[in-house]
């Protein structure tokens, strides 16, 4: 092989790698627009993961009593919220 020829056969193959590289998969069409629904599950799974860290937390010891049981009615309070905009989201 020359140099003309190792030349163009490099840039075939830069050529090859940038497009596979960069070329879209096709999936924004399959993607969909969150619901308010989706939102409020993502929400209470965020919420859930909070509380478990929070007791995990204040079993370790980092957090003292009073701030943890605190933290833990305002958690809670949300999560009740939240679960019960989710039973009237899912009833409409």
């Amino acid at each position: 092989m020359n140099e003309a020829q190792g030349l163009v056969a490099s840039l075939l193959l830069l050529v090859a790698v940038f497009f596979y590289t960069f070329w879209p998969a096709g999936t924004a069409a399959e993607s969909r627009e969150k619901t308010r629904l989706d939102y409020l599950i993502e929400r209470k799974e965020q919420l859930e993961e909070n509380l478990r860290d929070l007791d995990f937390e204040f079993r370790a010891g980092k957090y003292p009593e009073g701030d943890f049981l605190a933290q833990k009615k305002v958690l809670d309070q949300e999560t009740t919220e939240l679960l019960a905009e989710i039973a009237q989201t899912e009833k409409a």
